[in-house]
């Protein structure tokens, strides 16, 4: 182990001896180096894939932005040998185009090339990974780059959406659904039918919009919670922001899940309540349509996405009351429950629209990348930060280390936070 202990910190001091910075000879072959020989007013692109490496150069400005293509996913330095990462080809091209070296001997920040390190990848699942396994090496090995801010994430385009002329880049989800809701409430007012009890209530622009921003959450995680509930009848009736099914005291009230049991039944559904003895409480448990068991009890309750659900159908709750009826210049549409009505104003939104949806950096041609992820004067960067080291540590240590039990918790625990997820 010393041995080679030995040949990995040679190897690492080799990897950074090179001619200086106005002699790029010792450099990585598929390094595209930039003109500027001032650190400070460098950028090196980190980009997942040999052939939006090449897009990437081509819409790049060559006097300071510089491209690194990195082939296929890098090694997780969380679970590898240091002599092992040393030998990982991709992580040497890294190291040596950074210029800093690695390592507590070796690592010298006034020799770093590039006083933006730019990560790039793909806005799908793949190129999460690729962008927690570069997070990884840095927090690992340059960890004082993040600590001085020069490590950047990219933000490619999500979306596309073009009508007629005029086109728009959209990062994320979120954005998408809110420029589509944006688009189709212009022009637009819904009037609710109270269920049929009292006067018609009509919202329209921003408040309008806030109800379908709600809306649209509360159809997701409602589809999470079918996922464990198998049935939507019982999402329906647990969404019902007139019951007590929030805390643990709350399942501890007999009478509480009672009103549950009425509600159940309504919707034909089979319930029956039992006592949870172990924890003081009581449960309904109900056969789904492959006849197995399901409960409702503290268990569920404690869930996140159950708990974001009770709180967005409180929120929705005071507009949640069908027949639904869009009003548009002189057209009138009515929808008898919200899923219709979300259905109906999305379409509405897209319509005489074109909408592309990028999976990866390569779907772009040169000028839509720099325009949109490249451009200084156009683009979004996110800084990377350590704020908690401590809390850091653990998070890297989980998520990329040898604990699959932890992992899986971990996941479990905040799958709910994570966004910009790939289906």
């Amino acid at each position: 182990d010393a041995a080679r202990a030995r040949e990995a910190a040679r190897k690492a001091r080799d990897l950074t001896r090179r001619k200086g910075a106005l002699d790029s000879g010792g450099l990585p072959g598929k390094l595209a180096d930039c003109q500027e020989k001032d650190p400070e007013r460098c950028e090196l692109f980190l980009v997942e894939g040999e052939s939006a490496g090449g897009t990437a150069k081509q819409g790049r400005d060559r006097r300071f932005q510089a491209i690194l293509p990195l082939k296929g996913k890098i090694l997780n330095v969380e679970k590898a040998r240091y002599d092992k990462m040393l030998g990982h080809e991709e992580i040497r091209c890294l190291i040596t185009a950074i210029g800093t070296g690695i390592g507590k001997d070796d690592f010298d920040a006034a020799k770093l090339r590039y006083g933006k390190i730019i990560i790039m990848t793909d806005a799908d699942v793949d190129g999460s990974h690729i962008r927690t396994l570069l997070l990884t090496f840095f927090f690992r090995h340059m960890q004082e780059l993040i600590l001085r801010g020069n490590v950047f994430i990219a933000q490619p385009p999500l979306y596309r959406i073009k009508k007629g002329k005029s086109e728009k880049y959209i990062k994320d989800e979120k954005e998408f659904t809110r420029e589509i809701m944006r688009r189709a409430t212009e022009n637009l007012t819904l009037e609710i039918g109270k269920n049929g009890k009292g006067p018609k209530a009509t919202i329209e622009a921003g408040e309008l919009r806030n109800f379908l921003m709600s809306l649209d959450e509360y159809d997701q995680i409602s589809s999470k919670v079918e996922r464990k509930l198998r049935d939507t009848r019982v999402v329906d009736v647990l969404s019902m922001p007139s019951l007590h099914i929030d805390t643990r005291a709350d399942f501890a009230e007999r009478a509480n899940l009672e009103q549950v049991m009425v509600e159940l039944r309504t919707a034909q559904v089979k319930p029956e309540l039992k006592q949870d003895e172990e924890h003081s409480t009581w449960v309904i448990t109900y056969h789904d349509s492959t006849n197995a068991e399901r409960q409702i009890g503290i268990e569920l309750a404690a869930r996140p996405e159950y708990k974001r659900l009770r709180t967005l159908a409180k929120q929705i709750g005071r507009y949640n009351e069908p027949p639904f009826t869009v009003v548009k210049s002189e057209s009138r549409q009515t929808s008898g429950n919200w899923r219709d009505l979300l259905s109906y104003v999305k379409n509405e939104g897209k319509k005489d629209s074109s909408v592309q949806r990028y999976k990866g950096l390569g779907e772009m041609n040169a000028e839509q990348l720099a325009e949109t992820t490249m451009n200084p004067e156009k683009r979004t960067l996110l800084k990377v930060r350590l704020e908690d080291a401590v809390e850091s540590e653990e998070i890297f240590s989980t998520l990329m280390g040898e604990d699959v039990e932890s992992r899986r918790k971990f996941i479990e625990e905040n799958a709910l936070e994570a966004r910009n997820l790939d289906i």
